[in-house]
């Protein structure tokens, strides 16, 4: 608890304290009856006001300031108008030697208001301790060697290439690769799991981890800006500021709803007045429907309720970039899927080089065309040929095909089928399980590689959940159809398309968006993948491995790069909606029926009170349920 809400709460207990001595004794002796004649409303009167500048002073202030502003119809002028007004109505009835009543239902409303705002606070500071946890990963310094000297330095001014030492306790402030020591990093505070993460020479390290047990130095990778640190502080910056649709619903209601009541308070208070000549009576009941008529539960509760959401999705690792994304996110029915690197691995290993007698020469000649490429599948095929081989051909990347190498003597072709096709190569399809690179060299084929990819253990467990909810589960791949066949049977995923360019993935998605009512879902991983996820309702990357312009492009990011998070993302939005819904109709039943009570004169301002601040607590109450797994 701050020390704000301290002196908050110290605040509402002197003035209940208070309150409670003042309301027992005027009950019991009625203190309206210590004078006699006009003037008995002053004792009353004096000590309802000490209670009533106690506890009001700053709603009393922000009222008269956003009237000088022009920002007239809010919680706190109805606060104002209500309590003054009561506060009037008392006095007027003591003038006219009538019961005495109002000095303590004033009170009463602001005194419970200030309880309401009090619980508002503290459910903000603690949804915003998730969020703040992660605020936390900020660096404050960098230990940067220059010319055998360690500077302590601001992490802005490190560039790529430097050597910045990492000592045991202090946090990673850059993105890089360990060039000496080893160690272990904790890494909660960006994925929200708790297991050490142990690192050596030539491993890399992200920014906002915390090296736990030994000195390491490392070789900066990525400035401070475009650092995992930066990128992670600005997605949670900016998350509140995307408005989901029915937070804009609940801000723009209020913006009509307010004004609306208080017209229909003037007319409570006059029209039946004229009609009738109790100007009292229906003054005091216009004051009740004005106190019961203030919007604060729908106002707080809801930006509140997806505060929370966001506030233990980050908890847990799970970047949700605004509230709009988590509410389409509940009602998404359609998950689209890349395939490697997203369902599977992505480790890619050889496991069959046909014909076997020609594999040192298929192997070679794959090498001469893939060495330059970072492709996972490129970097599997060189893992496996260690010899030296000849550097002096010139490389064509041909998109989605593969690569033909040149020289003055021969031409490499290594790619799939259609590249074979393209250079009109007579070839025997493979019917291998895997992805297949054909080799071909001077227009005839040597021979092919079959290499497989595994499929990631969590992905069994999210395909088989959203298979029980009913959800539509589509898988993309630009893998050839016997692979992609292997790995929907594998994962029983019903609908997948196979052999697709990144331009035919982004096409196919599009047609499955326009088809649909809802929502759709596309999670994927890398740098291709980056305009599927921008064009889905809800894109959402795997932010540990995922590329710059995944993350960019997506509106949920996975730390951790466990598609069980997708998982528990999901609950974590359908509990969201489902409070909201229950928060608006807990409000709009209770408020509306105290209304109608209220502008009949069923019930008093006691009543009416319970109807704005009681309700008020109760859903903010119910939107801390979020953080109730």
């Amino acid at each position: 608890m701050t020390s704000k809400q301290k002196k908050n709460l110290m605040r509402i207990i002197v003035a209940l304290t208070l309150f409670i001595i003042i309301f027992v004794v005027d009950k019991f002796i009625n203190l309206a009856s210590v004078f006699n004649g006009a003037l008995n409303w002053l004792l009353p009167f004096s000590l309802y006001l000490a209670v009533y500048i106690i506890i009001g002073y700053d709603v009393i202030y922000k009222a008269l300031i956003n009237i000088k502003n022009g920002q007239i119809f809010d919680e706190c002028f109805l606060m104002l108008v209500a309590t003054i007004g009561a506060f009037s109505l008392a006095i007027y009835r003591g003038v006219n030697g009538l019961q005495i009543e109002g000095f303590d239902e004033a009170c009463a409303v602001l005194l419970f208001y200030q309880i309401g705002e009090f619980f508002q606070n503290y459910a903000v500071s603690k949804s915003r301790k998730s969020i703040s946890a992660l605020m936390d990963i900020r660096p404050d310094y960098a230990n940067l060697r220059f010319q055998n000297k360690i500077q302590t330095v601001d992490p802005e001014v490190v560039q790529i290439d430097d050597i910045i030492v990492i000592n045991p306790g202090e946090k990673v402030p850059l993105d890089g690769i360990v060039v000496k020591g080893e160690t272990t990093l904790d890494t909660k505070s960006l994925t929200g799991e708790a297991k050490p993460s142990c690192v050596v020479v030539g491993d890399s390290v992200i920014s906002g981890t915390i090296n736990l047990s030994s000195t390491i130095e490392v070789k900066v990778t990525r400035q401070f800006y475009n650092s995992t640190v930066s990128k992670v502080l600005e997605l949670v910056e900016n998350a509140s500021s995307k408005k989901a649709p029915s937070e804009k619903f609940i801000t723009k209601f209020a913006r009509y709803y307010t004004p609306i009541v208080v017209f229909l308070a003037i007319f409570l208070a006059i029209v039946p007045s004229i009609i009738t000549g109790n100007w009292n009576i229906w003054i005091y009941r216009a004051l009740s429907f004005l106190v019961v008529s203030c919007p604060c539960a729908l106002v707080i509760s809801i930006p509140l309720t997806f505060f929370s959401g966001i506030g233990v999705a980050s908890k847990k690792g799970i970047l949700i970039k605004g509230s709009n994304y988590l509410e389409k996110f509940s009602k998404a029915d359609t998950f689209v899927f890349d395939k490697t690197g997203t369902l599977t691995k992505g480790n890619f290993v050889i496991t069959k080089i046909y014909p076997e007698e020609k594999s040192e020469e298929i192997l070679r000649l794959a090498v001469i065309a893939e060495h330059d490429l970072s492709h996972p599948i490129a970097k599997s095929i060189c893992a496996k040929y260690q010899k030296d081989f000849p550097k002096n051909y010139l490389m064509t990347d041909l998109q989605g095909l593969g690569i033909v190498a040149k020289n003055e003597k021969d031409i490499i072709l290594c790619g799939n089928e259609k590249l074979m096709k393209k250079y009109h190569i007579n070839y025997e399809r493979c019917q291998e399980s895997g992805t297949i690179v054909y080799v071909a060299q001077n227009n005839k084929l040597i021979g092919y590689i079959v290499i497989n990819d595994e499929i990631k253990e969590e992905s069994y467990v999210l395909i088989n959940y959203l298979n029980n909810i009913k959800a539509k589960v589509i898988m993309l791949t630009g893998d050839n159809e016997v692979t992609a066949k292997h790995v929907a049977e594998e994962l029983r995923i019903p609908n997948y398309q196979a052999s697709l360019l990144p331009q035919n993935k982004y096409t196919y998605l599009s047609n499955v968006i326009k088809n649909n009512h809802r929502a759709v879902c596309f999670v994927g991983d890398g740098i291709n993948d980056a305009p599927s996820l921008m064009i889905s309702d809800i894109g959402i990357s795997m932010g540990g491995i995922g590329s710059d312009a995944a993350i960019e492009a997506s509106d949920i990011v996975l730390m951790k790069d466990d598609l069980k998070s997708i998982i528990e993302a999901r609950k974590i939005a359908k509990k969201t909606m489902k409070i909201v819904l229950e928060n608006i109709w807990l409000a709009i039943v209770i408020k509306v029926l105290i209304l109608i009570l209220s502008a009949l004169g069923i019930t008093n301002m006691w009543v009416a009170v319970f109807g704005d601040v009681g309700v008020t607590i109760l859903a903010i109450l119910n939107s801390l349920r979020v953080f109730l797994e």
